[in-house]
């Protein structure tokens, strides 16, 4: 809920206090951000929704895909990861972690300990209409994570950056003494064979180098490892599957039914993924 994270958030306008008197969130300034009736709030100023925010198709997809369980081999290998980083550094008590593109706030919901607040941050509302409802403890934000992040200095224990953009320097801001960021990218394995058979975008063999150049001067590589797991996916999960990431919008869905019903009726399909944990640069 809000409530519970509303002491670590800052107003995008003014960088002032917010509180949550009613429905609406409110600076010390006065600039006020109504809360939708399905829980999230949106802080994003400007003009306009950044035209990459995940439109209601792929949310609906990613929610599907991702509930039937399909990448709970990472989800529970985040949880492991995310619980010992936040042990040693709060101990028994509440941690703070922010997920930067949350999305529908599955993998935020599954690292969550029962004390822990989390903090969901998507530019996308029709994706944060589910993580507002994925777990009691989540507050979900509209932010593009590309601006400075609505969230005051030094206040996060843990940020996640799951096949998310990565801003090193508001990551290293909202980041606390000693905490860690950990981010996952696809490996160029993750899910082959569907990538060459179905035309989906394909991961640069040269990503992992990026990663660390993007975060350098801000971070140091603290730890990293490759989950990966066999998913045998029928023709409904292959098709959202497709269409939950930044494939859908380069393939016509016409052409996808057609390429997916020339598929055996189960298809072996490749999870691979590389997490990183970062630490910030005193």
């Amino acid at each position: 809920m809000l409530a519970d994270a509303i002491d670590s958030l800052a107003c995008p306008v003014c960088r002032g206090d917010l509180s949550l008197p009613g429905g609406v969130v409110r600076c010390v300034d006065g600039h006020a951000f109504d809360v939708a009736r399905q829980g999230y709030v949106s802080l994003l100023t400007g003009s306009g929704v950044p035209g990459t925010a995940d439109t209601p198709a792929m949310v609906a997809a990613r929610e599907e895909f991702l509930g039937a369980g399909h990448f709970a081999p990472l989800a529970e290998r985040l949880r492991a990861l995310v619980h010992d980083l936040v042990r040693d550094l709060v101990g028994g008590g509440p941690a703070l972690v922010l997920d930067a593109g949350a999305g529908t706030g599955y993998h935020l919901s599954r690292v969550l300990r029962p004390e822990d607040v989390g903090i969901a941050l998507d530019v996308s509302k029709h994706a944060l209409r589910r993580a507002a409802r994925a777990h009691p403890r989540i507050a979900a934000v509209v932010a593009d994570v590309w601006r400075p992040l609505p969230v005051k200095d030094g206040r996060a224990d843990v940020v996640l950056d799951v096949f998310a953009p990565r801003n090193a320097p508001e990551f290293a801001r909202v980041l606390r003494p000693g905490g860690t960021l950990v981010v996952v990218t696809p490996t160029p394995r993750h899910l082959a064979p569907l990538v060459e058979t179905l035309g989906l975008l394909s991961v640069d063999e040269d990503k992992d180098r990026r990663v660390g150049e993007a975060l350098g001067g801000h971070f140091m590589e603290a730890g990293h490892l490759v989950e990966e797991a066999r998913m045998s996916l029928d023709h409904r999960a292959v098709a959202t599957v497709a269409g939950m990431g930044p494939s859908a919008w380069h393939v016509d869905p016409v052409t996808l039914e057609r390429q997916v019903s020339c598929l055996p009726a189960l298809t072996s399909v490749e999870m691979s993924c590389h997490i990183y944990m970062f630490r910030k640069i005193a």
